[in-house]
């Protein structure tokens, strides 16, 4: 079987050092993030995301969060932007112009998630989705959010979705994908699975598979040994992968996965 299209990465040996070098020096060429999530119950996503995005070098990062939280925002996020609120505490369809504002600021947007799971904010980040047509990162409970409309991610260009195995699953079952994954496949399987999903479909798609990252883009796949799952579900994982793609737009593999060998 030829396998060409799959390279794997170690921590010592990266594949794209190039990625690392060209990191902009002067935050100004440094790339704009806009960061989406956040619920009355929860933000620590969005929290994680500002601080780590700027850690990695992000020039700029604004957050949109629910204006119930407007008096529990810690100091540290000091660039917040404020939108209307579901009865539930959750971003309400009003929240729209305020998303696609972020968007027009933003060089790239991260749906971080804590969410919520109100229909109303699945119909606001639908529409978002379908409006914006720049670099958008996906992950944690804000791919749920879009369960009933997989195809708005998995069809549109300049879309990174950083997915559980499970959510992965349920992303190729919801567009009706012939190729079933399961938890007992080998690693081999996936990786031709994803291969041919990428090959399908024009997103980039990264998951975990035991303890394997799995990066699949045009159907090139990069894999990688991870130990460390509670990076990718706290949200770490994805804001890198984000903020590297920020100033290397053109090169979403190369990219992403210069953001892991750090």
């Amino acid at each position: 079987m030829d396998t060409s299209y799959w390279r794997k990465q170690t921590a010592s040996k990266p594949l794209f050092p190039d990625i690392e070098w060209s990191k902009p020096e002067q935050r100004s060429q440094a790339g704009r993030l806009g960061v989406i999530g956040g619920n009355k119950l929860g933000f620590a996503g969005v929290a994680e995301a500002y601080t780590i995005a700027l850690k990695s070098g992000v020039g700029e990062v604004r957050a949109l969060l629910p204006d119930v939280l407007k008096k529990t925002i810690p100091p540290v996020i000091t660039d917040t932007v404020y939108a209307d609120t579901t009865p539930s505490g959750s971003l309400s369809q009003d929240a729209l112009a305020e998303m696609r504002a972020l968007g027009g600021w933003a060089t790239g947007v991260l749906l971080i998630g804590d969410a919520g799971r109100n229909s109303e904010t699945a119909i606001a980040y639908e529409q978002f989705i379908e409006s914006y047509d720049g670099p958008l990162t996906v992950t944690r409970d804000a791919v749920d959010l879009i369960k009933n409309s997989p195809r708005l991610l998995v069809e549109r260009p300049n879309t990174l979705i950083v997915a559980s195995f499970a959510q992965t699953q349920k992303l190729l079952q919801g567009v009706y994908y012939p190729k079933i994954l399961t938890f007992s496949m080998q690693l081999m399987q996936l990786v031709d699975a994803l291969h041919k999903f990428t090959i399908t479909y024009p997103c980039t798609l990264v998951t975990l598979h035991r303890d394997t990252i799995i990066i699949a883009h045009g159907g090139h796949v990069v894999t990688q040994d991870f130990t460390e799952p509670m990076r990718i579900w706290r949200g770490e994982t994805a804001t890198r992968m984000a903020s590297y793609w920020l100033w290397t737009p053109g090169k979403p593999l190369e990219a992403i996965t210069a953001s892991l060998a750090t």
